[in-house]
């Protein structure tokens, strides 16, 4: 689907048809979840990779809740491609620049639904000798799981619906929503 086919003077939240998490619970789950990892992680050394492109707000909002030092950096997978479904394949797009070892790794992700781009990740993380590897993610979606993958930091579980917005797209678009909605069909199913 092109995105010449969405007319400028449409307002995004009209290709939506609920919001599953609003911009206050939003900003409540980070602060919740910034708060856990502070004390958690409060006198050691730790890394924070952001999944890209879907996780860079929530990377932003976490990272401004928590009030120990971190480093930051980020990683492009891909296992969507221009599809609603992932194809199971995770492809490294962009690795991280910063060296791991001896740090300990949280992998802040947007959204975890089959795990196989998680299940990937931690294995990949896990090779470069870091004190350890746990995620955070913002929505989890457990109806969908191929792959068990330990969660340590989860903010608001979903319904198995194609969602958008904080960061979560369709083709590229609806990133920029302030919440979390579900996408209407008729966008994606033709």
């Amino acid at each position: 689907m092109s995105n010449e086919i969405y007319e400028c003077d449409v307002p995004l939240e009209d290709y939506t048809e609920g919001i599953v998490a609003t911009k206050e619970e939003i900003a409540e789950m980070c602060k919740r979840l910034g708060e856990r990892i502070s004390n958690d992680y409060k006198g050691e050394p730790l890394i924070l990779i952001c999944v890209l492109k879907g996780g860079f707000m929530f990377m932003s909002d976490l990272s401004k809740n928590i009030s120990i030092p971190v480093e930051m950096d980020f990683i492009a997978v891909s296992s969507y491609g221009a599809s609603t479904k992932s194809s199971g394949v995770v492809r490294l797009v962009k690795d991280t620049d910063t060296p791991v070892t001896g740090k300990h790794v949280l992998i802040v992700e947007d959204i975890i639904d089959t795990g196989l781009t998680l299940s990937y990740l931690k294995n990949l993380f896990s090779t470069r000798n870091p004190l350890s590897v746990k995620v955070c993610t913002a929505f989890d979606k457990p109806d969908r799981r191929k792959v068990e993958v330990d969660v340590e930091y989860s903010g608001i579980v979903i319904p198995d619906e194609y969602v958008v917005g904080y960061g979560l797209d369709y083709n590229g678009l609806f990133r920029n929503l302030p919440d979390l909605r579900i996408l209407k069909k008729s966008v994606y199913v033709k």
